[in-house]
């Protein structure tokens, strides 16, 4: 119960610090553009940053409104975190949440691979959004074996004991 608690931490800390980082965004990537210019990095990299910061900016000042998108980005990720109560509370009960949450990992891929041509994305971006999916499935992955292994000891303690 305590490993299953503690991956359960890491991939919740995980969905919050991606929320919370969400509401700041044209501040993060003022600062993001401004250590690119001062460290080696690849040009594409910081000519691309540069672009998201320009477009960040226009779009705050001219149309304000346009943010609250990311604001809900942001709440989604922390109402989704608020959804491993469940598992934490009852993990063999709440298995679905988790497998559920694998299975949104396994969409970032195609969601990545759609949506970042549409909208212009450049290509060596891809894989940096498909890492959240790649790297989020991985405790969920241990996550769930733990529930099934302790699922297996509880039916079988069950079995086992005197009624």
């Amino acid at each position: 119960m305590k490993a299953i608690r503690i991956w359960l931490a890491i991939f919740v800390v995980g969905l919050v610090l991606s929320g919370v980082t969400a509401f700041p965004l044209v501040t993060e990537v003022r600062l993001l553009a401004d250590v690119l210019h001062q460290i080696p990095a690849p040009e594409a990299l910081r000519t691309f940053i540069d672009h998201v910061r320009d477009g960040l900016v226009v779009t705050g000042e001219s149309y304000p409104f346009i943010a609250y998108g990311t604001d809900w980005l942001a709440f989604a990720h922390l109402a989704i975190a608020m959804a491993f109560i469940g598992p934490w509370r009852d993990p063999v009960r709440n298995i679905w949440v988790i497998e559920w949450a694998m299975l949104c990992c396994i969409a970032i891929v195609p969601l990545a691979l759609i949506a970042g041509p549409i909208r212009h994305l450049p290509w060596w971006w891809l894989p940096i959004d498909i890492s959240f999916g790649v790297f989020g499935i991985v405790p969920l992955l241990i996550v769930r074996r733990l529930i099934r292994r302790l699922d297996g000891q509880r039916k079988r303690a069950a079995k086992n004991s005197p009624q």
